[in-house]
C-alpha cells in the first residue's frame, strides 16, 4: 500500500468522473480539493491524488489498487466497461506473479495502466 499517490492529468474534470465512477466499487471516493487537485480516499490508509499537467511530457505510469476479494475486481472491471474504457486485461489469474494474483487492467483518458488487484484465493 501507499501513502499517497500523485497522478498529473490532462482534464482533471474528466479524469475525476472517470476515477469516480472507476473506484467506486473499491470504496475509494473524492474526499478533498486542494485547488484544482482532487484527493481520493478508501477504507485503507493511503490516498490518490489527480492534478492538472505540470508539463508537456507524457509517460504511462501504471497504478495498481488493492481490492479485497474477486468480486470487486470484477466491479471494478464492470465500472470500467461501462464508462467504455480501453480494456487491457479482462479479469483473470496471472500465475506468472503467483498462484493467487487476480487481476483486471484498464486505461484512464490520459492512457495510464489502471488495475485491480486481488492476492486471494478464490473462495
Amino acid at each position: 500500500m501507499f501513502d499517497h499517490v500523485t497522478l498529473q492529468v490532462g482534464d482533471v474534470p474528466t479524469s475525476r468522473a472517470f476515477y469516480e465512477h472507476l473506484l467506486s466499487p473499491l470504496g475509494i471516493r473524492p474526499q478533498y480539493t486542494d485547488g484544482d487537485a482532487v484527493g481520493f480516499i478508501g477504507n485503507e490508509p493511503g490516498s490518490f491524488w489527480i492534478c492538472p499537467a505540470q508539463g508537456s511530457e507524457t509517460r504511462e505510469l501504471h497504478l495498481a489498487f488493492s481490492a479485497p476479494d474477486r468480486g470487486v475486481v470484477q466491479a471494478f472491471f464492470a465500472a470500467a466497461t461501462q464508462a467504455h474504457m480501453e480494456v487491457i486485461y479482462e479479469p483473470q489469474q496471472f500465475p506468472q506473479y503467483h498462484e493467487n494474483y487476480f487481476a483486471a487492467f484498464v486505461r484512464d483518458p490520459d492512457g495510464h495502466s489502471i488495475e485491480a488487484v486481488c492476492h486471494e484465493p478464490p473462495v
